[in-house]
């Protein structure tokens, strides 16, 4: 899956999908795990979120063993 086109001249792209998939983990696990719903993290999963709390990047960084830099990269082909 492609990231979305940027909005508002960012280029983050979320590889929330590379990781569930590298750990063998579903969007519905990853949401029983941190507790955030699974239209929240299909959002920032497709590049759609225009904003993460830090609570809520932590969890996902602790569910899925990864750290930030992993979760989110900047696309510099984008913008």
């Amino acid at each position: 899956m492609t990231p979305a086109e940027p909005e508002d001249g960012h280029a983050i792209h979320c590889r929330l999908d590379e990781l569930l998939a590298a750990r063998g983990m579903t969007l519905t696990e990853l949401s029983e795990a941190v507790g955030v719903s699974i239209v929240n993290l299909s959002v920032l999963k497709n590049d759609r979120a225009r904003a993460i709390r830090f609570s809520t990047l932590t969890a996902i960084c602790r569910a899925l063993d990864c750290t930030v830099g992993e979760l989110l990269v900047a696309d510099d082909r984008a913008g």
